[in-house]
């Protein structure tokens, strides 16, 4: 209620693309201002995952900073898979940012390339070859992507040492769409190798990739755009579930944290 300035947060979806804005419209409900960002397959956007300027999340990030309902001095971010890579990749090279939450996102660039100034960050490889398919015809990709910390694909690792943010990694150990456990635990590394704060890593056991907001039924399957076949996303449904209201609790302290600068007061209410 009442006009602000409210703590501000960007919030980023992944491959499906489009424009979910329920995750938004419930952190809203809790005081914060938030946008909710397209970034391909919705209105004058790109239809096809290929490449992304950084300049067009550098404009959204200005855009939240000079609102009059946004409480400065910085915004929060908020991704889930690759708009958990795409949050990272803000975190390092864009200013403004203060706390950026990922749920089970990447620290390597995946799917496009991405550019921003005269940087070009290619995306990790991949091998189909890893790809599994059951009976059903669902895929199980987990081991489609290559080690960013081998070969060429070290290019991918995005560079989140320069981020000038606190970091918060929600991660789903039964994630089947990829290592979300190995990537925040090398992300913890290299902050930590290059003199930053450790991030907050909070993982869940028996939890999959589509870590939602709370009470949303557990997406087991659906289709993946970029495999082009429905893929198996992992979890149990009941620790899944459980999770999610954790997560949910998780995320809003780190934002009150670090955006408000005092502790949750939302830890008995959803």
């Amino acid at each position: 209620t009442g006009n602000g300035p409210f703590p501000g947060i960007i919030d980023l979806y992944g491959t499906g693309g489009g424009l979910p804005e329920y995750r938004a419209c419930l952190l809203a409900n809790h005081g914060f201002a938030v946008l909710a960002l397209a970034f391909y397959g919705y209105e004058d956007l790109p239809k096809e995952m290929k490449e992304f300027h950084l300049e067009y999340f550098e404009e959204a990030v200005n855009y939240m900073l000079q609102h009059t309902q946004v409480k400065g001095p910085g915004i929060g971010l908020l991704g889930i898979s690759k708009g958990g890579d795409l949050c990272i990749s803000m975190a390092s090279f864009l200013k403004g940012i203060t706390a950026t939450a990922l749920i089970n996102g990447s620290v390597a660039n995946v799917g496009a390339v991405l550019r921003y100034k005269d940087i070009t960050i290619p995306p990790l490889g991949i091998d189909v070859k890893h790809i599994k398919v059951n009976k059903s015809g669902i895929a199980d990709i987990v081991d489609v992507l290559n080690n960013p910390l081998e070969g060429p694909d070290h290019q991918s690792f995005i560079p989140l040492e320069k981020a000038e943010c606190r970091f918060l990694f929600i991660v789903g150990q039964d994630d089947r769409n990829w290592k979300s456990e190995f990537f925040a635990v090398e992300g913890s590394k290299r902050l930590q190798a290059h003199g930053k704060e450790k991030p907050e890593i909070v993982c869940y056991p028996g939890t999959g990739h589509y870590i939602e907001p709370p009470f949303f039924p557990m997406c087991a399957a659906s289709m993946h755009l970029l495999v082009g076949k429905p893929v198996v996303w992992g979890g149990e449904p009941k620790a899944h579930c459980e999770a999610q209201v954790d997560a949910w609790q998780q995320i809003q302290a780190f934002f009150c944290k670090h955006l408000m600068g005092k502790p949750s007061g939302t830890s008995n209410k959803l």
